[in-house]
């Protein structure tokens, strides 16, 4: 799947060039953080009100009891044996390792840099990234980070603190400017990080997704052993192309150049049952490895995201444990 962007013409390439080199100096990575505090971070705290747990699962679960089923316990704990021993259901009792180990597997290869408005799919990560291991990090969990770009080139091992998210946010904003270096291989970011993390964590893969095939399979099986979610950035005009004229545009890993018409509604139309195709093709990779996508959006809220991300895993969670309403919805009902 290639990743198209515009080309912008010579004046317009000449300013984005200058904002960009004069960007790490005026917009270090203090000055994100504390920007992100105070629009992100302390809302988003406030808003889970601890709940980010249901986001974030503990490293581990230690048995601590066995009691009889009750209404609204989870049946996956049923423990089976005991069961038909005592023949009553029977089911097991875990507390959950209160300190966390998240890890975030960063996609930064060059389809990361589009975006058709004021903020790039890589802004986007680094934001969710920033705020994200500030809130863990807050509640004394520990982060860490793999860097892809055209191969996994940074590891970052995982600690606690602020000084560490500035570090990762850091190492995130002083790489190089990405060059086209063929396609993008996310099967083997995931593969590496398979081997790395050898302690059940939350792994947050943080990608486009526009990859070679074949990153499916490794994302199921490191979904098998630590609690993944896919954290997918798109732009809106990768979805539904405006009409905008005669476009040149460039794909962004390979350097690629066509001249399109986006006039013509036939290809704007063709354009958009593709893009709908690869969303299928995405959500059926993402159910088939058996794990939650959290989609961040280059116009859209990142604290509403992550707020309604986990309102609905709650809500999933909560179902499972045959919870479904409340009593008193349920007696009205």
């Amino acid at each position: 799947m290639k990743s198209w962007r515009l080309e912008p013409g010579p004046g317009e390439n000449a300013a984005a060039s200058a904002a960009d080199s004069s960007a790490p100096a005026a917009d270090g990575a203090e000055h994100v953080l504390r920007r992100l505090e105070w629009t992100a971070i302390r809302r988003l705290d406030g808003l889970l009100q601890g709940n980010y747990r249901t986001l974030m699962r503990g490293a581990g679960l230690d048995l601590a009891d066995l009691r009889e089923y009750q209404h609204h316990d989870d049946v996956r704990h049923i423990d089976w044996n005991v069961t038909a021993r005592q023949n009553v259901p029977h089911v097991r009792v875990f507390t959950e390792d209160r300190e966390m180990a998240a890890w975030f597997l960063l996609d930064l290869s060059p389809s990361v840099d589009f975006g058709s408005g004021e903020q790039r799919k890589r802004n986007v990560s680094a934001e969710f990234v920033t705020v994200l291991a500030r809130v863990l990090t807050r509640h004394g969990n520990r982060v860490g980070a793999m860097l892809y770009g055209s191969g996994v080139d940074t590891v970052i091992p995982t600690r606690g603190g602020r000084r560490h998210v500035l570090h990762l946010l850091h190492s995130m904003q002083q790489r190089p400017a990405a060059t086209e270096a063929g396609t993008t291989k996310l099967r083997d970011l995931l593969e590496s990080a398979a081997g790395l993390i050898k302690r059940r964590s939350t792994v947050f893969v943080v990608s486009d997704f526009i990859s070679e095939p074949g990153w499916e399979r490794p994302l199921a099986l490191l979904a098998q052993r630590h609690e993944v979610v896919a954290v997918r950035l798109l732009d809106p005009m990768e979805l539904n192309l405006p009409d905008l004229g005669l476009l040149t545009i460039r794909d962004c890993e390979t350097g690629e150049q066509l001249l399109v018409d986006t006039h013509d509604a036939g290809f704007r139309k063709r354009f958009a049952r593709i893009a709908a195709e690869r969303e299928a093709e995405l959500r059926e990779g993402f159910v088939h490895a058996g794990v939650d996508a959290l989609e961040l959006s280059t116009d859209g809220d990142l604290v509403d995201a992550v707020v309604r991300f986990t309102e609905m895993r709650k809500r999933r969670a909560r179902l499972a444990a045959g919870g479904g309403l409340p009593a008193h919805l349920r007696r009205a009902a």
